[in-house]
């Protein structure tokens, strides 16, 4: 890994030249960076970036303290992705900011070890061979063409480790190793010995999962996430240069929803309901409100788009809930306003409210602290 640590913000321009150069040159990371004559500056993407023996870490700007950003950043993780650390781990994980990226490969490889100690998951597969005695069914156009040899083609069903979940776990394991040296991952490729590896386009597979396989859904969800916030690139050094980055988006809305369903257990997130042919899919669902997560600056309604009052209005109408918020993180300044969109029985209010998260404490101090926050909010 990485030796020196450079601190990065999101929304800012960067000031370091040979980084400059380095984004400019690399296509893979032109997604996450908006480059213009202005110079370059992260996109609202946070987290870990490695290139050729440096590292940097883009933060949220919360705070005027660097480490108070970065621990924040890293609680909101560990929160809202569901992470179950030890004491010792947390602390090392916002002493080590550089050691994120180990956290979600440890929490992989540890889970899926269990997994595998408890057995490896089989199941039956299909499989041709030309053998010497018949098993299963004897393949009659095959060995009509193999008239002269002794040998017989057969097809038969095998209950086999070697199938799609495994060969998956196996070549998210091998990407896995080229930038960790985390020794539950070699110890979970070696149980795998007899799993055929193959390179497999993640971004379209599609695993169903039964009773026999479900033990196994975290440890892929975990393999899925790691692997598509990781961007591999060139590197001309002896090392391997990669990002490990999260859209801050995504992470503000798991982190204020899991924070809403812990205040109050009724309500639900992505609610997805059709109306028609109009299909919606508010971000949180309380029994009086409906409130969207937006990761972005504003600083009043004069910064409100008319997409955003629109997507509010036509929640509130075809849900029946007239109480609507747009909540924001806190930046400069705290938002508290409200408007009123619509009249007589269409009427929705709407409240645009920002969240502080700017906090110097521990872990279970800082979620206890936002949650308090949150619950003010909604008062």
């Amino acid at each position: 890994m990485a030796t020196q640590m450079n601190v990065l913000y999101e929304n800012q321009n960067i000031k370091i030249k040979e980084l400059e150069t380095y984004i400019k040159n690399t296509k893979s990371l032109h997604p996450y960076f908006e480059i213009n004559f202005n110079g370059i500056k992260p996109k609202n993407y946070c987290g870990f970036l490695s290139i050729e023996s440096q590292s940097y870490f883009i933060a949220p700007k919360i705070t005027n303290e660097a480490s108070t950003n970065l621990n924040i950043f890293i609680y909101m993780l560990i929160y809202a992705y569901d992470i179950k650390l030890s004491h010792e781990d947390l602390i090392d994980a916002h002493t080590h900011e550089h050691r994120i990226f180990e956290i979600f490969i440890k929490l992989f490889a540890d889970e899926l070890l269990t997994e595998f100690k408890k057995g490896v998951f089989k199941k039956y597969v299909t499989l041709e061979e030309n053998l010497k005695t018949l098993r299963g069914r004897y393949m009659i156009e095959k060995n009509f063409t193999n008239f002269h040899h002794q040998n017989i083609y057969c097809e038969f069903d095998e209950f086999s480790m070697d199938n799609e979940l495994n060969r998956f776990f196996l070549f998210a394991i091998r990407v896995f190793k080229k930038y960790s040296n985390y020794p539950n991952l070699s110890r979970c490729e070696m149980i795998l010995d007899e799993v055929e590896y193959l390179n497999i386009d993640f971004n379209r597979l599609n695993i169903y999962f039964d009773r026999m396989s479900s033990r196994y859904q975290k440890s892929y969800r975990v393999a899925l996430m790691i692997l598509n916030r990781l961007v591999p690139m060139p590197d001309k050094s002896d090392g391997q240069s990669f990002a490990f980055l999260f859209d801050m988006a995504e992470v503000f809305e798991k982190f204020v929803g899991k924070l809403y369903k812990e205040i109050d257990n009724s309500t639900q997130l992505q609610l997805q309901k059709n109306f028609g042919s109009l299909h919606l899919k508010p971000d949180i669902v309380t029994a009086n409100k409906i409130i969207d997560t937006k990761y972005k600056k504003v600083k009043d309604r004069g910064d409100l788009s008319t997409q955003d009052k629109y997507q509010m209005f036509v929640y509130g109408v075809n849900f029946d809930i007239g109480e609507t918020m747009l909540l924001y993180p806190k930046h400069l300044v705290d938002i508290d306003d409200s408007l009123e969109l619509g009249k007589g029985d269409d009427l929705v209010r709407l409240e645009m409210r920002s969240l502080d998260f700017g906090f110097d404490g521990g872990f279970n101090e800082f979620i206890g602290e936002i949650r308090d926050r949150l619950e003010g909010i909604n008062v």
